[in-house]
């Protein structure tokens, strides 16, 4: 894809220009806005590939929104925020943000999530049509080709980061899959951050699968060690 068009929202401006002027000096294009007016205003208007998004904005919350983009947009939102809690994460994440980075963090870190990100726009856009089949689980339906799930044939409402999660471990039901190997596959990386993501990824998307997420039908945790796709019989 040609280079990516990147949303920046964050009111504190020695912050927002650090972070155009790496964009900027990594030769991506972007676009700013300092409260989530204008960023829901840019969102529609521009199409932008990815968003940065800071949640403490003057004007309204950035889970807000985060709510508000995903009411008509797919677009890979990258969550940056002072907010370390994992109940402000699993908030964010559940409203359907994509990632979540801490401040304060490295132009190094920025970026590579951001590398991680395209990537996987690429590979979407380039092999959806390579997934052919439907995988079927007890009452949970994985439409590989149309990148969605169904649970008593209602359609989830995940975020891309949950899809691709459900579908790594639907492909590999029955095996235990590490905490390493998952965060490879999901982030191209295994960072003690991204196992910590990890974490409150599965926790949103037990949310949304398991009737009762303490009894878990779907997915077994192991711990210290990974999660494992259960077979229904």
């Amino acid at each position: 894809m040609n280079k990516p068009l990147i949303l920046v929202v964050e009111d504190d401006a020695p912050v927002r220009n650090l972070m155009s002027t790496t964009l900027k000096t990594h030769e991506y294009k972007y676009l700013t806005a300092p409260t989530g007016r204008d960023a829901v205003m840019l969102a529609s208007s521009h199409n932008p590939d990815v968003m940065f998004l800071d949640l403490g904005l003057p004007d309204m919350d950035g889970v807000e929104v985060i709510r508000q983009v995903r009411s008509w947009s797919n677009m890979p939102i990258i969550v940056i925020s002072a907010r370390s809690e994992d109940e402000d994460k699993i908030t964010a994440l559940d409203a359907g943000a994509d990632d979540y980075l801490t401040k304060p963090f490295s132009v190094e870190e920025l970026l590579a999530r951001l590398r991680v990100t395209i990537r996987r726009l690429s590979i979407m856009n380039t092999s959806g049509a390579a997934e052919s089949s439907i995988y079927t689980n007890g009452k949970l339906k994985i439409d590989y080709p149309a990148g969605c799930a169904f649970l008593n044939e209602e359609p989830l409402k995940l975020t891309p980061i949950e899809f691709r999660l459900l579908c790594l471990l639907a492909k590999n039901t029955g095996k235990v899959l590490t905490h390493t190997y998952i965060t490879q596959s999901i982030w191209g990386r295994s960072w003690d951050n991204d196992i910590a993501s990890l974490r409150v990824f599965m926790v949103t998307l037990r949310k949304k699968l398991e009737p009762t997420p303490d009894s878990p039908q779907f997915i077994q945790t192991h711990v210290g060690i990974g999660y494992r796709m259960l077979k229904i019989e």
